[in-house]
């Protein structure tokens, strides 16, 4: 029996021999393992047979089993298990690397049972690999620290492949253990962090062994090597074949997704990767030579398949999505998070990211992708907050930079950003250690495989609230609605899902804060008055398009959708059978049907005599049409005849609207600018004084001015007294306004407007 208060690397046990004779061994011995043998997973099968679909329930039941009665183990006979069985490393091993991850969760058949199952599966591999990353479980029950290291650290247990694989695998709602799980494996064997040091050149290889396979090559400080003779020789993204650019797509969205699940739940280990990212550029240079590649390859090849070139398309928007926020969590670690914390050596954090924000302004693409989700306004207040001291040209030039961006990717900027959006970056830490204290004390069960991250596409590049099982405004998809339910409802079986929805939409879908809130009777007082078991609301059916489409040619002779019976003898392709192009040509029925209309205009009538007992009313005799010009219905025909004094005193000749020459201040204008020319000017000179001229033209001028209120500007001084002896405010204000104009004119903004054309392709590069 083992000793308590005394660790398990120091116990002795005493156990009967095989002749019957009792013998002592170490708590951890190979001689205490079970005969047991774990088989390794397989993946689900993808629209598998009935049989297929049977052979693996019966393959996933043994797993099942045999993790349970692994964790159902004493302390000591499952580290005895665990450090001994090597079939028991690579049934979870397998597990690791053949799981399937959230953006292959949609091609799953939709089977209730192979679901439960690999629920099953999941849950008891995350509790195996929580339980083998705990040293001491209890008072009695621990190891101690630096033993615990050795041993995890000596039988390969943990190492860094096996810890981005749980980030990835388990990370989406189990967030806070597995960070603790990582944190105390780092802590309590400090091997990992070289180890870790090695490792990220060689996991961010992934992005130039991509670049290579689509024969591209970074430019600037990222290029680490030459580009060789035959490169161009290589295939592209359009070249290349459809499934070498299946894998190239699956490739970089598991990569990028892995780097970034682990920085998001281990964040200390952004000082190895940041080291490795931004003083290569390798990211941000990826992201602008090989996304645009990809992008084009997945929008313009044709697929026989259109379902996979949806899903390419997706996995690729979420690819660069991830790409994004790795960058960001690598600012905010390393650079925002010391600023806003105050500590020491404040100003140089501040200069390192001033550093990076300038870095990503040759990177167009990625720049306003950066911005559109983490805006860099928004940092820039932050340090100017923090750190009055900040060079505010530098900062204006970067804001400038950001704005030249998303004019030259051909983007328009939203016209406001989420500010909560970037405060609850900034204060991750924070909300992670509050959300932690609030759960002290409650040990979250993982959650099913279901609840993983599924591929946000397009639609999150674009920002479209999709909508869940409600039909309401949804922040996450059906499938991850459904995933959340199923989690807390493992736990929580007596609540009804309509009151689930309801807490989730109020706490933003945070499974966790609701599970937590509901433990403790916290929740809303909105929520208190709301029935527990409330089922969840029908959906509502969407109405049929054909019923609400409007179309010019409804209820026509070949409306198909309204009409059941069609005359087909009006309906041919081609020449028509049994007609011929002279018959067609002789066909003169068209003319015969328009003669009877034009036959219409022949007559002319100058006079209708309307009989007394007729209506008069068919002739319009009293209609007024308002569209008749009278202005010359009085024209003076004839007036200077000898019998034409009646035409002359009916009405006056008037000049039309029309023609009349502006309004009644401008011919008073007009009377007061002539002048009556001095009695001794001689009317016959030729030329007059231009002197004379001048003068008058500057008083008229001046008149003119003087009754419109207009105020002369008052004359530049930009040159000001001689230095030393002080300048007026004049003087000052002067020279500001000049430096702020100068680019209006002249050729001071020759290359930026230069910038501008290339861009456009004016000018060939």
């Amino acid at each position: 029996m083992a000793c308590a208060r005394v660790p398990l690397d120091e116990q002795q046990v005493t156990e009967p021999g095989p002749l019957g004779k009792e013998h002592t061994l170490p708590a951890l011995h190979p001689a205490r393992k079970e005969e047991r043998c774990f088989v390794p997973y397989k993946s689900p099968p993808e629209d598998g047979s009935p049989a297929e679909v049977e052979e693996f329930l019966e393959h996933a039941k043994f797993i099942t089993e045999d993790l349970e009665w692994l964790l159902g183990l004493p302390h000591d006979k499952f580290w005895c298990q665990v450090v001994f069985d090597d079939s028991l490393q690579k049934c979870l091993d397998s597990y690791l690397h053949q799981a399937p991850r959230g953006l292959d969760l949609t091609s799953l058949p939709s089977s209730p049972a192979l679901a439960d199952m690999q629920r099953s599966i999941h849950r008891a591999v995350f509790l195996t690999f929580l339980r083998m990353a705990t040293h001491k479980e209890s008072k009695e029950n621990f190891i101690t620290p630096t033993v615990f290291g050795e041993i995890i650290y000596e039988n390969f247990l943990f190492d860094i492949p096996k810890i981005l694989d749980l980030c990835v695998l388990f990370g989406k709602g189990n967030s806070q253990l597995l960070h603790k799980m990582i944190e105390n494996i780092f802590t309590q064997q400090p091997s990992y962090f070289s180890d870790l040091d090695e490792t990220v050149p060689t996991v961010l290889q992934v992005f130039d062994t991509i670049l290579s396979k689509c024969g591209l090559q970074c430019e600037g400080a990222a290029a680490m090597e030459p580009m060789k003779l035959n490169a161009h020789k290589q295939p592209t993204a359009m070249t290349m074949s459809q499934q070498e650019l299946l894998e190239t797509v699956l490739y970089l969205c598991d990569s990028t997704t892995t780097i970034h699940a682990f920085l998001d739940i281990y964040p200390a280990a952004c000082t190895s990767f940041h080291a490795h990212i931004f003083s290569t550029c390798r990211l941000t240079s990826f992201y602008e030579t090989a996304v645009p590649d990809l992008e084009k390859a997945v929008r313009k090849r044709n697929f026989d398949d259109k379902s996979l070139q949806e899903d390419l398309w997706k996995r690729l928007s979420h690819s660069c999505r991830k790409m994004v926020e790795t960058a960001h969590l690598l600012l905010n670690y390393t650079c925002l998070q010391p600023i806003l914390e105050g500590g020491e050596n404040t100003l140089s954090f501040a200069e390192e990211l001033l550093q990076h924000f300038t870095s990503f302004l040759p990177e167009k693409r990625f720049l306003s992708d950066y911005d559109e989700q983490f805006p860099i306004a928004d940092d820039v207040s932050l340090l100017q907050q923090a750190l009055p001291v900040i060079d505010e040209t530098r900062t204006s030039y970067l804001l400038q930079g950001v704005e030249s961006a998303w004019d030259s990717v051909g983007r328009q900027r939203p016209q406001s950003h989420i500010h909560q959006k970037s405060v609850a970056a900034h204060q991750g830490a924070a909300g992670a250690a509050a959300a932690a204290s609030s759960s002290a004390g409650f040990q979250k069960v993982p959650e099913p495989q279901g609840g993983r991250e599924s591929p946000l596409g397009a639609e999150a590049m674009l920002e479209v609230p999709r909508k869940g099982n409600n039909g309401a405004g949804c922040p996450v998809s059906e499938a991850e609605l459904e995933s959340l339910l199923s989690c807390i409802r493992d736990l929580l079986p007596d609540l009804g899902e309509g009151f689930l929805l309801a807490c989730l939409h109020e706490y933003n879908y945070n499974s966790e804060l609701v599970i937590n809130n509901i433990l403790e009777d916290r929740l809303a007082p909105n929520l208190d008055k709301l029935d527990r078991a409330m089922p969840r609301p029908v959906k509502e059916e969407l109405p049929d398009v054909l019923s609400v489409r409007s179309n010019v040619f409804d209820d026509d002779e070949f409306d198909i959708f309204r009409r059941d019976q069609i005359d087909m003898s009006r309906i041919w392709k081609g020449r028509r059978k049994g007609e011929s192009a002279r018959d067609m040509l002789n066909d003169k029925q068209h003319v015969t049907e328009q003669k009877a209309r034009y036959q219409a205009y022949e007559t002319v009538v100058d006079e209708i005599v309307i009989v007394p007992g007729e209506n008069a009313e068919a002739y319009d005799l009293d209609d007024y049409d308002d569209e008749y010009d009278d202005t010359y219905d009085m024209n003076q025909v004839g007036a200077n005849d000898l019998d034409g004094d009646s035409l002359l005193n009916r009405r006056p000749f008037t000049v039309p609207q029309v023609l009349r020459r502006g309004n009644k201040q401008e011919e008073e204008e007009e009377e007061e600018e002539e002048e009556p020319i001095p009695n001794n000017v001689n009317r016959d000179q030729f030329v007059q004084d231009p002197a004379l001229l001048r003068e008058r033209a500057e008083a008229r001028r001046a008149a003119m001015q003087q009754r419109k209120g207009y105020r002369p500007e008052r004359p530049g001084n930009v040159v000001g007294q001689p230095k030393g002896q002080g300048q007026t405010l004049e003087t000052f204000l002067d020279r500001r306004k000049k430096e702020a104009n100068k680019s209006r004119g002249s050729n001071h903004n020759r290359r930026s407007m230069a910038d501008r054309k290339r861009n456009k392709g004016m000018i060939p590069s």
